[in-house]
């Protein structure tokens, strides 16, 4: 047996162990009382004792259990975004198992992922599918940003972790009041334009993975020098060479948790949402009220919003932005879409 069932077995084991000692321990105690002690004992305190020896029982049952640190558990096979993963190869297999070690073992991180997937994972792949890109792909979103939209690592930020330059190459705004690759759709398709472009040249799902983190150029250079054609038989850099076994880490442990020592609930998508579009310079303190909520759910649900755009005396609203961004500036012939609460 595997994972939560092994789990339930050896704590069943552990309590009816605990349980026996405890009894056996009780026992001889009283063997040292007198025989004729013994029987003149009530029937009353016979129905004590095995109360008290039955509580002590489900109190142990209860007790936190350590865990056990395990080599985690490989299927037989596996595939990603339909390609076969060559698991009979003891390089592929090792690369996959280091992949699975530290993220099943990275509790804080990856219990944070297990958490937000069920937020995350309908919206995304709806993106993806729609635009026929294997759903296998939400990981890659998993690895970049552990699907947080303030994820940044100093050079790129949020659900697919962009650079400025490749956002703005892909229509997704960067200035000091606004970042929408923290916008989940915006960003998703974004990534999605990204990633078909670089199938097109690769015409693998695998290698346009692995050149989303390393490039183009640096992936057909390395094809072309070491005279192979899949990801699996390539030697690359560091991050690159354990890029895709982390995918496939955090596929098998999102899509089976309790495989891999993990008890979550099942965390619902986000409440109703509606959109309201602004053309026009607007205060969102005042947005918010109409719409019964305050600043901070309104930054909740439009993490693309810049909190403290650091305002210079240039700026149209200086004055009203100095501590963070209030007013809203919209430019001439554009709009925005703010998600909203349903009413």
């Amino acid at each position: 047996m595997r994972g939560s069932g092994r789990q339930i077995l050896q704590v069943f084991y552990r309590s009816f162990k605990l349980y026996l000692l405890t009894t056996v321990s009780i026992l001889f105690q009283i063997s040292e009382l007198c025989v004729g002690t013994l029987i003149s004992m009530k029937k009353e305190l016979f129905l004590y004792l095995f109360i008290y020896l039955l509580g002590l029982s489900i109190v142990f049952a209860q007790q936190p259990v350590a865990q056990k640190i395990i080599v985690p558990f490989i299927p037989a096979s596996l595939e990603l975004a339909g390609e076969k993963v060559p698991l009979e190869n003891p390089i592929i297999r090792e690369q996959l198992e280091q992949e699975l070690i530290k993220n099943v073992y990275k509790h804080s991180s990856t219990l944070m992922i297990l958490n937000r997937v069920g937020r995350y994972k309908e919206k995304i792949t709806g993106i993806l599918t729609k635009n026929r890109i294997p759903e296998d792909f939400f990981y890659l979103a998993v690895i970049e940003s552990e699907l947080w939209p303030y994820a940044n690592s100093g050079k790129a930020a949020g659900f697919w972790q962009f650079r400025d330059s490749t956002a703005k190459e892909y229509k997704l705004e960067v200035t000091k009041f606004v970042d929408q690759r923290r916008d989940l759709e915006l960003s998703t398709q974004a990534a999605c334009n990204f990633l078909n472009n670089l199938n097109k040249t690769f015409k693998n799902w695998t290698l346009t993975a692995a050149a989303y983190n390393s490039g183009r150029t640096a992936i057909l250079n390395t094809l072309k020098a070491q005279g192979v054609q899949s990801y699996y038989d390539l030697h690359l850099t560091l991050e690159t060479n354990d890029y895709v076994f982390r995918m496939l880490a955090l596929k098998l442990i999102c899509e089976n948790p309790a495989n891999y020592g993990f008890a979550v609930s099942k965390k619902e998508p986000f409440e109703a949402t509606e959109v309201v579009e602004v053309k026009e310079d607007i205060n969102l303190i005042e947005l918010a009220k109409k719409y019964n909520i305050n600043y901070k759910i309104l930054k909740y649900y439009n993490p693309w919003l810049v909190y403290n755009p650091g305002s210079v005396k240039s700026d149209k609203y200086y004055e009203q932005n100095k501590l963070m961004n209030i007013m809203f500036e919209v430019k001439e012939g554009k709009s925005y879409k703010f998600l909203v609460p349903k009413q």
